[in-house]
């Protein structure tokens, strides 16, 4: 099993360990992110899925690669499989989902928002009539406000970014040509593939020129809704949802067996762990149309991040 679990190492400075990454600022104003195979779910935990962080820094690379022409973005440097050195940036207080279809399950989808009779959201208004995963007249910006303290994000209208004085309103006129311009280029490049890029989220920070830029990740499985487009016609007839990378087994065993949020997490079956791995590693193949190259080196995932960020701890 190759597996990166941790990636602390105490030479590097200013730790932080979120849910999935390990980070590390640099005194100069990179930043070090190290995106581990830990898998998060219901606020915790559950396990890790072998090559996993792999997979979304070389698919969000591909992606950074591919839009470096429509906005510029965070990333200096890939010194490792797993990281990514990046500008410090001061994230903006406001997460940017990008939708081209009615779709989505959480309380802040369109979809959800829909079917429970609102057709006016996030400043804009659907008409009725429409059916689960209908393409939109035209792709959607639905902005909610960034829960840095463990909130829940909520949704937002322009005006009220500007009014409440989250965004500048050049601010939010730059981020919003930069998201739907992003969007466009994702969908052309899935398309391609056989994919529909259906929605996405993407996250802008600024500089400390105040320049905004691309931060985190973009359009990998984790942050996107994709469907195999070939799957879509005949699902959409049937009110089905269309085909996807359902890498979700591990979420769904656990949520059947028990609450997950209050619950000790049983054990969790290592072929059901190497299912989803398979599923990521497909989801990269697809995605980029390049073949994944594992690590099978005889040394851990761990050391060898470790060793290729050597030259860091000396900086």
């Amino acid at each position: 099993m190759r597996i990166l679990a941790e990636a602390h190492f105490p030479e590097l400075p200013d730790y932080y360990r979120g849910k999935v990454r390990d980070n590390y600022d640099l005194p100069d104003g990179r930043r070090i992110i190290i995106s581990t195979d830990r898998l998060s779910a219901f606020d915790r935990i559950l396990t890790c899925i072998p090559y996993k962080g792999q997979v979304l820094t070389q698919t969000a690379r591909y992606w950074f690669d591919a839009t470096r022409d429509i906005c510029p973005n965070h990333v200096l440097d890939y010194p490792d499989p797993n990281v990514v050195i990046g500008k410090r940036l001061d994230i903006l207080p406001v997460e940017i989902v990008v939708r081209g279809y009615l779709a989505g399950t959480t309380g802040t989808s369109i979809l959800t928002l829909y079917k429970a009779g609102q057709r006016r959201m996030y400043g804009i208004e659907l008409p009725d009539g429409m059916r689960d995963n209908q393409i939109l007249p035209t792709p959607i910006i639905t902005p909610t406000s960034k829960a840095f303290d463990g909130g829940h994000d909520e949704p937002l209208t322009p005006k009220q970014i500007v009014d409440n004085g989250l965004l500048t309103q050049a601010q939010w006129d730059t981020l919003s040509r930069y998201a739907l311009a992003l969007f466009a280029r994702g969908q052309e490049l899935a398309a391609e593939r056989g994919l529909i890029l259906a929605d996405t989220k993407y996250e802008f920070g600024t500089d400390e020129n105040g320049t905004i830029l691309l931060a985190d990740e973009i359009h990998t499985p984790d942050s996107s809704r994709y469907w195999i487009a070939e799957s879509y016609p005949a699902s959409f007839e049937a009110g089905r949802r269309p085909a996807s990378f359902d890498k979700d087994f591990v979420r769904a065993w656990v949520a059947e067996r028990c609450d997950p949020y209050k619950d000790e997490i049983p054990e969790i079956p290592q072929d059901l762990i190497e299912e989803t791995s398979q599923v990521y590693i497909r989801a990269y193949e697809a995605i980029t149309g390049n073949r994944f190259i594992a690590d099978d080196s005889e040394i851990s995932p761990e050391v060898r991040v470790h060793k290729n960020l050597a030259a860091y701890a000396a900086a």
